[in-house]
């Protein structure tokens, strides 16, 4: 059986990943290497440990996200799509059931707003973890002075915090915004779609979602 350290330590998987942010440095787009991967795979773990989901469904939602940026290293464009099609075929060389290899590329497709749904378990968690890294370590430009809009928003971000309140079936993310650097309308400009999705993905697995920033409640 595939394991998510299996995948971790796999060469293929990590070069992949490495290829794809030396291609988005150049692009100047924001972290999508293996921190990110990382953090990901760890927020889809937390959501679907904390509903009680059984053993392997959490680890195929840490596998798919830490793999479901790959396809940058092909292009930026139409990355969702390409990063399950190389999911598909590097999981299958690797031995994993076919099931799990077609429930894995299937979330990994549907993580992007502009194309994705959340489609089952692994992908609406998958979509959660990916939307809620937003933070100040995601950007890799050394110009501060110059920002684009998406890393001024990510660098304002100083804290950016998923709750699950089980008993209510409420998942909350809570974002602390330095709006010396960057204004809530902003965040919103870029993140309103990203939001929205985390909606979808909540209200699938039975939960409502609510947007706290600065303190302040946003429904």
């Amino acid at each position: 059986m595939v394991t998510f350290e299996d995948v971790k330590n796999n060469p293929e998987i990590n070069l992949l990943l490495t290829n794809g942010q030396r291609q988005l440095d150049v692009l100047k787009f924001t972290e999508h290497s293996i921190r990110h991967a990382t953090v990901v795979s760890k927020i889809a773990s937390i959501v679907l440990t904390e509903l009680g989901y059984d053993e392997r469904t959490i680890e195929l939602g840490k596998i798919a996200g830490y793999m479901h940026d790959i396809g940058n290293s092909i292009n930026r464009n139409d990355h969702p799509h390409s990063s399950a099609v190389l999911a598909y075929q590097i999981l299958k060389e690797m031995g994993m059931d076919i099931e799990e290899v077609s429930e894995i590329a299937m979330a990994i497709g549907h993580h992007d707003e502009k194309t994705g749904a959340a489609v089952s378990v692994i992908a609406s968690a998958l979509i959660i973890g990916d939307k809620c890294d937003v933070h100040r370590g995601r950007v890799r430009t050394k110009d501060l002075t110059n920002l684009h809009i998406h890393d001024r928003v990510n660098y304002a971000v100083e804290k950016s915090r998923l709750h699950i309140d089980t008993e209510n079936k409420k998942m909350t993310l809570n974002i602390e915004i330095d709006t010396s650097i960057s204004s809530v309308m902003d965040y919103f400009e870029i993140s309103l779609g990203r939001m929205n999705m985390i909606k979808e993905a909540s209200n699938y697995l039975g939960y409502v979602f609510e947007l706290i920033i600065n303190d302040t409640k946003l429904n």
